[in-house]
């Protein structure tokens, strides 16, 4: 088992800087997620970290290890990828004993290892298979088995459940959880899906254009953006944003759009006082929206009128996208709220939930 360091690590790919000045540490048996929109250098990280792309600058550290320049093979990690990666003429039994033959492990050992992954898995069924004639989630099972039986000090996974459709999707991220509570060992994860991250991660680090914008845990990436791309990155529907002007009247503060103007509360305004009268880009998720009869007790609400575009009845509760002016919003609303295309509608924001950012440098006020 082990740490693992990223320490001010650049990539770049000719012109392209993939990797822009990472630094990051994995606590041993943590599971931590690298989470961004594709080509944001999450994978190029992992890729990293594995030995199969060399870093431009800075270091890597498994434990007190630099392997910056230790081959792939002599890192002791194991890599899940999206592919799966199986050798199609092999069974089960021989794509996950693969790579212990290899390293010239004794068969015995091979077969105990082996077998104790698949009961851990529960495909002990399918050893005799090929490939061909498992689903895909057996087929993310055997190459999940693969990695185990190597019994690292790191897991890696790139998007293992890219390919799998949604409820088995839910189903195999969830058996990865548990296998990382059952394993004890440090799991790095990366996925482009904010809910696989928000879910199964002890931390979770956004990445942008190469830049780490946030490293924190789930909660508090959600609670506490420290920019407007994480604050809309984390969250489903995303975080809904209005530009508008920070204004005072008989000392209270409000946020002023073309469409409205909602009062801040009383205790946001020592942190806001020095945007009086600058521009600033209010935040309100969509779960911070309701419809007026049905505000839950205890929040500070404050009326929108708006339009209605469109309405989605999920069952336990309905999304309703509007225009307020020319800003889309969407609310996540009780299902029992009546709200028709078209519309002229009111809803209320809970301000006690709301979020502030600077419009030039994207960054939280806090």
């Amino acid at each position: 088992m082990a740490s693992v360091t990223y320490d001010h690590v650049t990539k770049r790919f000719g012109s392209v800087t993939a990797l822009n000045d990472l630094n990051i540490h994995v606590e041993d048996k943590e599971f931590l997620v690298l989470v961004g929109p594709s080509g944001c250098g999450k994978t190029t990280a992992l890729r990293c970290l594995a030995g199969l792309e060399e870093v431009t600058e800075g270091r890597i550290l498994i434990g007190d290890q630099v392997v910056n320049d230790v081959p792939p093979k002599d890192r002791d990690i194991a890599m899940v990828f999206q592919s799966y990666a199986l050798y199609p003429h092999m069974t089960v039994y021989e794509n996950m004993a693969f790579g212990l033959k290899l390293r010239k492990v004794p068969k015995d050992e091979i077969r105990r290892r082996v077998q104790e992954a698949a009961e851990i898995l529960g495909i002990e069924q399918l050893l005799d298979r090929k490939p061909r004639q498992l689903s895909g989630g057996q087929r993310q099972r055997v190459a999940v088995g693969r990695a185990i039986v190597r019994n690292p000090k790191v897991f890696l996974f790139d998007e293992p459940l890219s390919n799998l459709d949604a409820k088995l999707r839910v189903q195999t991220r969830t058996e990865i959880s548990k296998l990382h509570k059952r394993l004890q060992t440090t799991f790095i994860y990366v996925t482009h899906d904010q809910v696989e991250a928000m879910t199964m991660a002890d931390r979770i680090a956004v990445i942008n254009h190469g830049v780490l914008q946030q490293i924190d845990t789930p909660q508090n990436l959600y609670d506490k953006p420290a920019n407007m791309f994480v604050a809309g990155f984390i969250g489903s529907p995303a975080m809904n944003f209005f530009r508008g002007t920070l204004e005072q009247s008989d000392g209270r503060f409000f946020v002023a759009t073309d469409a409205f103007q909602v009062q801040v509360p009383d205790d946001r305004k020592a942190a806001y006082g020095e945007y009086v009268g600058r521009p600033v880009v209010l935040g309100v998720r969509p779960e911070h929206i309701h419809a007026p009869n049905f505000a839950p007790p205890g929040i500070t609400p404050q009326p929108v009128d708006g339009i209605v575009d469109v309405t989605e009845l999920m069952g336990n509760e309905t999304f309703v996208y509007m225009r307020a002016g020319e800003t889309p919003f969407v609310a996540r609303v009780d299902p029992r709220a009546s709200y028709r295309m078209g519309q002229r509608a009111q809803v209320v924001f809970d301000m006690s939930q709301m979020h502030l950012f600077d419009p030039e440098t994207e960054k939280a006020i806090r």
